[in-house]
This record gives structure tokens, sequence and C-alpha cells, in this order.
């Protein structure tokens, strides 16, 4: 094989790994809303405020444990948080719809404290107008983190740091009719 077929071949093989890699990317989905569609009124506060179903899927190598922000940065005047998980054992693919409003699950799964200073999910509750944003953010880090439950988002930001080997993210929309 001369030269420029030898990078012709290396190029395709890299291009069809790429491609590979994206199909296969970290990343977090909901069977009740894709990207940037609307988030449905049970999972907000005019509905029953209860968690949305979401699904986890193919973490980088050396994952070992998850965490997941949801907030609202068109909030008025902050950033709202709705929902602060983390230690997610690497083994669970999924947070199913209800997650229980305690600050520990069963599997060692911890939940902090929401912008309402509750423990667990708030649904997004924007007042009249345009809808807003809100991005469940799915954090895939190299170890198990040392906080307690209840922790902030603030708190779970600054014990994440140097641990994040991914990070994968499912925004969805919702005004109030």
């Amino acid at each position: 094989m001369n030269p420029a077929e030898e990078l012709n071949r290396r190029t395709r093989d890299s291009m069809l790994r790429s491609e590979e890699e994206m199909r296969m990317a970290f990343r977090i989905e909901s069977p009740v809303f894709r990207q940037g569609e609307t988030i449905p009124s049970k999972h907000t506060c005019t509905g029953q405020d209860v968690s949305p179903p979401l699904r986890l899927a193919d973490p980088p190598p050396g994952t070992k444990s998850f965490a997941l922000v949801c907030d609202d940065p068109d909030a008025p005047m902050m950033t709202w948080v709705h929902w602060v998980v983390y230690n997610i054992p690497l083994e669970r693919t999924d947070l199913p719809e209800d997650v229980p409003r305690a600050k520990g699950l069963d599997d060692g799964t911890l939940q902090g404290t929401n912008s309402w200073r509750k423990i667990g999910y708030g649904g997004p509750c924007p007042p009249r107008g345009k809808p807003h944003r809100y991005f469940f953010k799915l954090y895939a880090l190299n170890a198990k983190l040392d906080l307690g439950p209840g922790a902030d988002k603030r708190s779970l930001l600054r014990a994440m740091e140097r641990h994040i080997l991914g990070q994968a993210e499912l925004m969805g929309t919702y005004g109030k009719p």
C-alpha cells in the first residue's frame, strides 16, 4: 500500500471510530420528553410534581458514580435549583419516575437540597409568561463523593472538582398555561 492509500485508510478508520463513539456517547434521556421538548405537566408544580423517569447510558471508562443537577437558568432572580442527586451507583441505568423525596435511597444514592430548601425533586414552576428551560445535567465521576445527604448544588459542585470524567445534558422546557 502506498503512503497516500495508507493515509486514506487511516483517515477512514478514524472517521468510523468517531462516528461509533458519537453513537455510544455518554447521555441522559427521558421517555417522557426529548431534548428541547416540553416537560409533561405531571412533572411540574401544576401537576403531580413527581420527578421524570431518566435513563443514564454509556458512561466513560473509569466511572465510579454519577451526580445529577436539574436547574432553571431562566428564573427571575438566580438560577433555580430543582434537584440535586449524587453518589448514584455506576450499576444504576435509570432514575425511575417519582423518586422518593428522601435523603438517601436503598442503593446508596443521596439527594440534596433544592432552592426551596427541601430534599429531593421540585418540579418546574415558573411564573406565567415565556417558558423556562430546565437542564438535567448528569456527571460521570471517577469516585464516590465524600459528601453527606442534603448537600446543596454549590457544595456538590465543589466536591466534584477533579472527579468529573464526562457530562451529559437533557434540556426540557415548561411554561405555565
